[in-house]
C-alpha cells in the first residue's frame, strides 16, 4: 500500500494489478453510457427527419420540438435522485439492471410510436433508465477498481459515449439512406435498445461491491466474495463507515457538492447545447447540405473529433489527474466558442458571412468537442464517483448528475428560441463566459482525487474490528 492510504481490510483491492474482472465490470457498467450518447446523437437525427416527413401524426412546432429533444433529460434528472438514493439505502446490487431495462424498453417502444406524445413518453421512461445508470455504473466501478487505474478504469466507462456517438452517426446515415424516412426514423430509435439489453442479465449477476457490502453493511463473507471476484484476497475483520446525518454531510462536503454538481450543471449546458442541435449550428455555419444523410454525416463531425478526446482522458487520467484535465478543458472551450464567435459576422441575428473559410470555421468550432470530452465531460462523471463516502456515494452522484442534466435540459429545451432571440454568436460569448465560470469553480471547489483511497479521499471514519473466532 502507498504510504497515507488508510490500512483497512480493502487495501488488497486497492493494490491490486488490472483484471480480467475489472474489464468485464466495465463492459458491464459501459454499455449504459454506449446508449446515452446514441440517443443523444439520434434524437438529433430523428427530428432531421420528422421535420421532413412533416407528418400530422408528429407535428413539429416549437413546444413538441423542444419536449421530443428534452424529455428524456428531464426524467434523467428524476432517475439519477432516486436511483442514487437507492443505490445507498438499499444497495447497488440491489437495483443494479433495472435502468438497463427501462432504457431498453424505452427504446424499443420510442420505434413504435403512433404519435409524437406517445414518443414523447416513451422516451421519457428511456430517460429514468439513462438517469440512473449514472450514479450506479459509475459508483460500481469506482468502488471495485484499484488506485492506480481507477482514473482510467471509471473513465473507460464513460467512455463507451464516444463509441455510442460514432454508432449513432453511422445507424443515423445508413438507415436515411436505406430505408423510406417514415421507416429510418423508427430503425434508429429501435437499434438504441440493443446495447442496454445485452448487460441486463450481467447487472443483475454483478456481485456487491466490496466497499458497501463492508462498509455500508458490515458483510465480511459478501466483501470477501467480491474481491475473490476479482482475485484478491481481504483480511476478515468487520468495518463500518459511520453513519452520517444529512447535516453532518452537508457540513462536511457542501463545497464539494457545489464543485461536483456546480461544474456538471456548467459543463452539459455547452455539451447538450451545442450537441442535440449540431445540425442546426452545421447549417448556419457550412449551409444547407444536399440530403438527410449528409446533414446527419456533418452534425456528426463534431462527435468524431470528440471521441479522440474520451480516450485521450482515459490515457492521462491516472497521469494529470481529474483536476488538471478539466480546468484545462474549460479553458479551451472558452477559447474556442469566443474565437469562433469571432469569426461569425452578423447582421441583427442572423449570420451574413464569416471572416475566415466555413469549413476552416467549422473545423476550429468542432475542435471544442475534443476539448470537452477531454475535459468535463469526462471528468465531471469520473470525480462525483470518488469524493463522496461510501454510504453516500451514489446520492452525491447522482446529485452531480441531476444538476448535470437539469443544464441539458433547460438549454435543450429553450435553444431553439435564443437561436432566433440572441443568435450563435451570442450564444457562443454566453457559452464561453460558462466555461470560464467552470474552471474557476474547479479551481476553487474540486478536489484531486489521483494515487489515493477511495476512504483517504473521503476522509469518512471507518470503524474496525478483529472478527471473532468460530
Amino acid at each position: 500500500m502507498d504510504k497515507g492510504i488508510p490500512k483497512t481490510p480493502l487495501g488488497p483491492i486497492d493494490s491490486l494489478k488490472l483484471t480480467f474482472n475489472h474489464i468485464k465490470v466495465w463492459y458491464t457498467a459501459g454499455m449504459g453510457f454506449f446508449t446515452d450518447a446514441y440517443d443523444l446523437f439520434i434524437i438529433s437525427a430523428i427530428l432531421d427527419v420528422l421535420k421532413q416527413l412533416n407528418s400530422p401524426n408528429f407535428p413539429l412546432n416549437g413546444v413538441t420540438t423542444g419536449l421530443l429533444a428534452s424529455s428524456a433529460l428531464f426524467t434523467a434528472i428524476v432517475g439519477q435522485l432516486v436511483f442514487g438514493f437507492l443505490g445507498d439505502k438499499i444497495g447497488r446490487k440491489a437495483i443494479y439492471g433495472v435502468e438497463a431495462i427501462l432504457m431498453t424498453l424505452g427504446a424499443l417502444f420510442s420505434a413504435f410510436s403512433p404519435n409524437i406524445y406517445w414518443l414523447i413518453a416513451f422516451r421519457s421512461i428511456m430517460g429514468l433508465g439513462i438517469g440512473g445508470d449514472y450514479p450506479i455504473s459509475a459508483t460500481i466501478m469506482s468502488e471495485y477498481a484499484n488506485v492506480k487505474d481507477r482514473g482510467k478504469l471509471v473513465a473507460l466507462v464513460f467512455a463507451n459515449q464516444g463509441l455510442g456517438s460514432l454508432a449513432a452517426v453511422a445507424v443515423g446515415a445508413g438507415a436515411a439512406l436505406v430505408f423510406p424516412l417514415d421507416t429510418a426514423w423508427r430503425v434508429m430509435a429501435a437499434i438504441g435498445a440493443i446495447p442496454a439489453a445485452t448487460v441486463i442479465y450481467l447487472r443483475r449477476k454483478t456481485p456487491e461491491t466490496p466497499r458497501y457490502s463492508l462498509l455500508a453493511k458490515g458483510d465480511v463473507e459478501g466483501a470477501k466474495k467480491a474481491a475473490e471476484f476479482l482475485g484478491a484476497k481481504i483480511e476478515e475483520k468487520k468495518a463500518i463507515a459511520k453513519p452520517l446525518s444529512v447535516s453532518e454531510f452537508l457540513s462536511k462536503y457542501w463545497l464539494t457538492l457545489i464543485g461536483t454538481a456546480g461544474t456538471w450543471f456548467i459543463l452539459d449546458i455547452a455539451f447538450y447545447g451545442t450537441g442535440i442541435y449540431s445540425g442546426t449550428i452545421t447549417q448556419l455555419i457550412l449551409g444547407s447540405p444536399s440530403s438527410i444523410a449528409n446533414l446527419i454525416i456533418e452534425q456528426g463531425l463534431p462527435y468524431m473529433v470528440g471521441f479522440f478526446g474520451y480516450f485521450t482522458a482515459v490515457a492521462l487520467m491516472d497521469k494529470l489527474g481529474r483536476k488538471v484535465i478539466q480546468t484545462q478543458g474549460f479553458i479551451m472551450m472558452a477559447i474556442i466558442y469566443a474565437v469562433v464567435s469571432s469569426l461569425i459576422l452578423t447582421k441583427g441575428t442572423k449570420i451574413i458571412g464569416l471572416t475566415i473559410p466555413a469549413e476552416l470555421a467549422f473545423l476550429i468550432y468542432a475542435l471544442s468537442f475534443f476539448f470537452i470530452d477531454f475535459g468535463p465531460n469526462t471528468t465531471t462523471f469520473v470525480i462525483p464517483a470518488e469524493v463522496y463516502p461510501t454510504r453516500a456515494r451514489t446520492t452525491g452522484h447522482g446529485i452531480s448528475a441531476a444538476a448535470g442534466k437539469l443544464g441539458a435540459a433547460i438549454t435543450t429545451y429553450v435553444f431553439p428560441s435564443l437561436l432566433v432571440s440572441m443568435g450563435l454568436k451570442n450564444i457562443l460569448v454566453m457559452l464561453s463566459i460558462l466555461s470560464i465560470i467552470g474552471a474557476v469553480l474547479t479551481i476553487i471547489a474540486v478536489k484531486e482525487t489521483k494515487g489515493k483511497s477511495l476512504e483517504e479521499i473521503t476522509g469518512e471514519e471507518i470503524i474496525i474490528q478483529e472478527q471473532q473466532a468460530q
